[in-house]
């Protein structure tokens, strides 16, 4: 009788295991997998005029900015996705607008806001750990057309997201068919030979594959159009 009642036993806890252990969410998931370790700095910050180009964007209110070691850059590919920063029992999140040429892999120079958020700044380097996490933004994504634009050159970006960009696609004919652009390592999307219309669609993807579609986005230099939301 005892060997015939184990497996079923067995059944039944792992059916309450399974009925009370919730799974994990995507960004979840995402932490338990990306999860770093590494040292931190600071110097002066540079949103503007950081190699992430986002030369018409500020901070918003409470978060804060870093430089992304060059082993984690990705050849911009982690602009404008945002991390969360944990020391000696404290967590800021930033930004990451810029790159630290020469740092070690995982290295974080961070603005000076953000170092002393975490620990005296007369240590000038800590040591960290810090995952990839949503942007705490409010508002839209939006698109910024590069200057020179025109609908024979194409150079867009995205700014002001909830999570990092993998892709970007273009349509001049509503949606019926996407021509992909080419990310640059200054974290500009080009197509060299433009899209040969005076606006079209852009269709932007995360890193976690959700898509953000805005209509007629001006084939013009230094335009901004607005998206409908943000990344989920």
């Amino acid at each position: 009788m005892l060997a015939h009642a184990l497996p079923l036993l067995a059944l039944a806890a792992s059916a309450t295991l399974a009925a009370v252990t919730a799974p994990m969410s995507l960004d979840q998931r995402s932490v338990a997998r990306r999860s770093l370790s590494g040292q931190a700095t600071y110097y002066g910050g540079n949103v503007q005029g950081g190699a992430c180009s986002f030369s018409t964007y500020t901070l918003p209110s409470g978060l804060y900015g870093t430089a992304l070691s060059d082993s984690n850059w990705v050849d911009a590919g982690n602009c404008g996705g945002c991390v969360a920063v944990s020391h000696g029992g404290k967590t800021i999140t930033a930004m990451i607008v810029d790159q630290c040429p020469g740092c070690g892999a995982n290295h974080l120079d961070l603005f000076p806001k953000a170092f002393a958020a975490l620990d005296n700044p007369s240590k000038g380097i800590i040591d960290v750990t810090w995952d990839y996490v949503p942007c705490p933004v409010s508002g839209p994504l939006t698109i910024h057309m590069k200057t020179g634009v025109t609908q024979y050159w194409f150079s867009a970006q995205v700014v002001n997201a909830h999570r990092r960009t993998a892709k970007m696609e273009v349509s001049t004919n509503q949606g019926a068919s996407w021509t992909t652009a080419t990310r640059t390592t200054y974290n500009f999307f080009e197509i060299s030979s433009g899209v040969g219309a005076s606006s079209a669609w852009i269709r932007v993807t995360s890193h976690t594959g959700t898509t953000v579609v805005v209509k007629d986005v001006p084939m013009t230099g230094g335009a901004v159009k607005a998206a409908g939301g943000n990344f989920a």
